[in-house]
């Protein structure tokens, strides 16, 4: 059937009204892209034979490939073999023998938190998630202070995640580039001038970036200082276990802080430390006062979780369950722990010895002092721009580097091109 002209005259004018029509979304901005995710889509397009990709934060083998914990496969052929495994929906919580398995990790099965009573856990989006909803809630019911610190220089997510909620954020000494280690003093200070009430973001162990943590005596005085003002510690921890080899010693700092009596959350994620970065296996650990408490928190936690996931992922944690919960392979999955921090450890005296041969000018013993996955190495931005032009090495442009992406195959080349850098380049 045909239109009149006049009726096809008035769509043809309602269709141009409409398409110059000013869009709700003229004034977004073009965000820039996340800085690690960038740099290793450049990494993937470069077609060098020699290229290093260094700034990604995940394991390597040294043959570069990802690496699937040993302990995984297993913990994967028991959930592949389980007839009874169903697809239902997960507590909104996490299931308790998941979440408890991981408070007990990262407090101890001895913690006056668990022998009294008073703590909870929530499952999580990995240590993100766990972050997220952890300062969501403090943004609701911590009355406190509305100021969070972070370090200087931080995981960049920290600010992002507490601004987002209406966090205002500042940062706090951490990093001494003279030292290449920690600005102790300049951390007290920022402690002792900072609101009452304030909130902390600390790293449990293997700081992001620097790979520099307080020794145990450091800790003690930033807890002495953080009771005296009321400061609220909020606490990371994405890589237990992953850092020195040892779960125990790794989660040291979260331990002292509970015994202090401090009441305190802490984030977990079992991405590195179980190599389930795309699993987003994580857990929000809360320490209260008393038993009633912790539930009254637990309460709203849920609440928060049912309005924004509803309930969390069932794959990744059912493994981290399994591994957690039993002898043999929690035993076993101590032992791939070992052989990742051991070989991080490897290939920082593998660089420090290679810089040393060649004489690099500077001091480089902050390579092998520093812990973890990253090392903070000092070197300028326009250093690190000619190493991915000249020499396709991928790093962040603020000097980090993950350990993992170094092996015994690409460890010569990395130090004959930083020590080019470093003698030409300002």
């Amino acid at each position: 059937m045909s239109h009149s002209p006049s009726k096809r005259l008035n769509q043809i004018n309602q269709h141009i009204n409409m398409t110059n029509t000013v869009s709700v979304f003229q004034e977004v901005p073009q965000a820039p892209p996340d800085a690690i995710f960038n740099l290793t889509n450049q990494y993937k397009a470069d077609k060098d034979p020699k290229k290093i990709n260094i700034g990604v934060g995940a394991f390597r083998t040294d043959e570069l490939k990802p690496y699937v914990l040993p302990v995984v496969k297993k913990a994967e052929a028991i959930l592949f073999n389980d007839e009874t495994l169903d697809h239902e929906y997960q507590p909104i919580a996490g299931q308790k023998s998941y979440t408890n398995a991981a408070v007990k990790l990262i407090l101890g099965k001895d913690s006056p938190a668990i022998t009294e009573n008073r703590y909870a856990g929530v499952q999580t989006i990995s240590g993100t998630g766990a972050n997220h909803t952890g300062a969501l809630f403090l943004s609701l019911f911590y009355n406190k202070s509305k100021k969070c610190y972070i370090s200087n220089p931080t995981w960049a997510n920290h600010r992002n995640i507490f601004s987002l909620v209406g966090f205002e954020v500042e940062n706090y000494a951490y990093w001494n580039p003279e030292t290449r280690g920690l600005d102790y003093e300049g951390l007290i200070q920022s402690m002792r001038d900072a609101p009452e009430g304030s909130i902390y973001v600390l790293h449990a162990c293997a700081h992001n970036p620097t790979g520099v943590d307080p020794t145990r005596e450091q800790w003690k005085g930033i807890a002495k200082v953080m009771r005296e003002k009321n400061l609220f510690p909020f606490f990371d921890c994405a890589y237990q276990g992953f850092a020195s080899g040892d779960l125990d010693n790794d989660a040291w700092a979260v331990r002292y802080f509970v015994e202090q009596g401090f009441e305190l959350f802490v984030c977990q994620s079992f991405a590195k430390n179980f190599g389930l970065y795309g699993e987003r296996a994580g857990n929000l650990t809360i320490v209260t006062k008393s038993t009633e408490e912790a539930q009254r928190v637990l309460s709203q936690f849920e609440k928060l979780q049912r309005s924004e996931i509803s309930n969390p992922p069932a794959f990744g944690s059912r493994i981290v369950d399994i591994v957690l919960n039993d002898a043999a392979l929690y035993k076993e999955w101590t032992e791939n722990l070992k052989y990742m921090s051991t070989r991080i450890i490897e290939m920082r005296k593998a660089l420090y010895n290679n810089l040393i041969q060649l004489g690099t000018p500077g001091t480089w013993n902050h390579i092998t002092d520093q812990i973890g996955m990253f090392s903070f190495t000092g070197l300028k931005a326009s250093q690190v721009k000619v190493l991915k032009e000249k020499y396709h090495i991928y790093m962040t442009e603020n000097g980090r580097i993950s350990m993992a992406g170094v092996s015994t195959t690409n460890v010569d080349y990395l130090a004959k091109a930083i020590d080019d850098v470093v003698r030409n380049v300002n």
